[in-house]
């Protein structure tokens, strides 16, 4: 009898890119093209793999220039609402909904040159497993962006990772920061006299140099949203513009968009395996996934949406051809 295919990562990736909606191991044993392939293959792949997430590098290396650009460091959850037996999946704060969401949380790390989008590194946050807390993830991975040489022109990060703990260690690699501050944040004119950050006198689009408690010297600059929303932006590097300041801040929003790719491209929430480990791994594969994603939009200039459509327009085409 002839041996079935075993599913292996390179297979899982690609089904992951090509499908749109069936991200079941069964629907993968559909479509493997041989025919020979168990679904229980695909089961037993993902709960022996044991891919770890800084063995991501091995695909992003290749993609990045470590010492320029940017470092951004975020989280988002995926949600997994119909999903209260699968081990990874909690209750947490959403940004992007507004609300608690039932999902698995992922702190990520990504390089950007301002054009790119690589992911580099990234943690689940499952702190009922592994007792971490967000802060812990992230301290880990820019201490292994360290490591691995990277040395970017910013380190930008949302107030949640911008706590002085954090700006002092990226402080200490070299690196400079830009992050929005909360408005209860101290900071002074002149050391050892705090005010809020909120009852700082500065104007609109201009910057000021102030001590930030606990931390030292660095530059505040007030932005003013259309709906009257108030950021208080800040970095390190005291001699920027506010233009400059904002023009690196709005890199930021690179991790967002990145987000959002990983999420309706790569079928990463779709996953309805109970175990953690297996979980792990389908997020593995859909980190990687989304690098081939990312790896062909940089030298096709076909987004990674745009892609996928390409996968499915042919089949759709001769669909209607023959109806």
């Amino acid at each position: 009898m002839a041996q079935l295919r075993k599913c292996n990562l390179p297979l899982y990736r690609d089904f992951l890119i090509a499908n749109h909606n069936r991200y079941s191991g069964l629907e993968l044993s559909k479509v493997e093209p041989t025919g020979d392939m168990a679904h229980d293959s695909v089961t037993r792949w993902l709960m022996r793999a044991d891919f770890r997430p800084q063995e991501l590098w091995r695909w992003a290396k290749p993609l990045v220039v470590p010492d320029t650009g940017y470092l951004i460091a975020d989280d988002t959850v995926v949600d997994k609402p119909r999903s209260a037996n699968i081990d990874l999946a909690r209750w947490q704060y959403s940004g992007r909904e507004h609300r608690t969401v039932l999902g698995i949380g992922i702190v990520n790390l990504l390089w950007s040159n301002g054009t790119d989008y690589v992911p580099v590194d990234y943690r689940i946050y499952a702190p009922m497993h592994d007792g971490h807390t967000k802060n812990d993830h992230f301290k880990e991975m820019v201490s292994r962006a360290r490591q691995r040489g990277f040395m970017p022109a910013y380190m930008l990060m949302d107030s949640w990772y911008g706590n002085v703990p954090n700006c002092k260690r990226v402080s200490s690699y070299g690196w400079h920061w830009v992050t929005n501050l909360k408005s209860n944040r101290w900071v002074s004119e002149a050391k050892g006299s705090y005010v809020r950050v909120a009852d700082l006198e500065v104007s609109e689009k201009m910057l000021k140099h102030v001590w930030l408690k606990g931390y030292g010297p660095i530059v505040v600059g007030k932005k003013i949203d259309q709906d009257g929303d108030v950021t208080y932006l800040a970095s390190d590097d005291t001699g920027l513009t506010f233009a400059a300041l904002l023009n690196h801040w709005q890199q930021r929003w690179r991790i967002e968009a990145f987000h959002q790719g990983l999420k309706q491209t790569t079928g990463v929430g779709k996953c309805s395996a109970q175990r953690t480990h297996a979980q792990k791994e389908h997020v593995f594969g859909s980190m990687v996934a989304f690098l081939k994603l990312e790896k062909l939009r940089e030298r096709t200039g076909k987004s990674w949406y745009e892609q996928k459509a390409e996968i499915t327009r042919a089949a759709t085409r001769a669909y209607l051809a023959n109806a």
